[in-house]
């Protein structure tokens, strides 16, 4: 077992076991990525950016955009920011074919730690605008236009996401936050049904920041009668080793960090989904939303 303590250790099942780290690769795909900065008003924004046509996409202007948003203090490990957003594999080759080509967008917070050591700087509603703009302006002069345009965020990138859909909505047609209990209101909802605007929640039940019993259990009926929503609610976070996961954070944060899952496309190694509904993973569910039109 972790050195480390949280409740779920002694849920584990009979026979499972620990991992204690993801079995993909960090950084083997760095170099797909361009790095940029964009400024609106008066700040100025670090972004990575991937272009599927240099990589042999067709370009027919309807190119999926993928728009990742890290967790805090992610940006404060340079280049490997790109990983812990959930955003490298899916400039992969496989990844890349599923999805029959797609950028890739990640703009990255100013944060900084204080004198007591504390992250500051990380993603607020100051950043709503230039986050926002960046989203445009890439599109205008990265991309001859884009088809499907999903948000995906990680831990407080998941609630910004959330955040973003709700401010800017006629933008964005899906929207995943991976690890946040942040959800619109019933009548935040009803707008997504009322714009035709698809959520796809995926969080861990036993998350150790966001008790799910207490948080979302309640909101589950509501949820289940949204016109265009898929919840990914696993019993446990696993690594595609098929092992729980384990993270030492300074405190267990293993089935928090659900993006490990979500980066591995919901697919474990021998090839086998995370979940039955999602026989070709997270890639095969957003190009059927593509292939529907945004």
């Amino acid at each position: 077992m972790p050195e480390l303590y949280a409740s779920w250790y002694d849920e584990v099942p009979k026979g499972d076991f620990i991992s204690k780290a993801p079995t993909y690769h960090v950084g083997e795909l760095f170099d797909r990525f361009h790095e940029g900065e964009y400024s609106y008003n008066d700040m100025t924004l670090k972004y990575y950016w991937y272009d599927p046509r240099e990589f042999g996409a067709a370009d027919d202007g309807k190119l999926t955009l993928l728009t990742f948003l890290h967790g805090t203090s992610n940006a404060l490990v340079g280049d490997v920011c790109i990983n812990y957003t959930g955003a490298e594999l899916y400039a992969s080759d496989p990844y890349q074919k599923t999805l029959g080509g797609a950028f890739i967008l990640i703009p990255v917070a100013n944060e900084y730690r204080d004198e007591e050591g504390r992250v500051q700087g990380y993603w607020s509603p100051d950043y709503f605008e230039i986050v926002h703009s960046l989203f445009l302006d890439f599109i205008e002069n990265k991309t001859n236009s884009v088809g499907l345009k999903v948000l995906l965020g990680n831990s407080s990138g998941a609630t910004f996401v959330l955040r973003l859909m709700d401010n800017y909505m006629d933008d964005f047609d899906v929207v995943i936050p991976v690890g946040s209990d942040a959800l619109p209101d019933d009548a935040g909802l009803d707008r997504y049904d009322e714009k035709g605007k698809c959520l796809f929640l995926a969080i861990c039940k036993r998350d150790e920041f966001h008790p799910f019993e207490e948080k979302l259990k309640d909101r589950m009926e509501r949820l289940e009668r949204m016109k265009n929503a898929f919840l990914f609610l696993p019993e446990w976070t696993r690594n595609g080793d098929k092992g729980i996961a384990s993270i030492d954070g300074g405190i267990e944060m293993g089935q928090h960090c659900l993006m490990n899952a979500i980066q591995s496309n919901l697919m474990f190694d021998d090839g086998t989904p995370m979940d039955p509904r999602l026989p070709k993973g997270l890639t095969g569910w957003i190009a059927d939303h593509a292939k529907t039109g945004p």
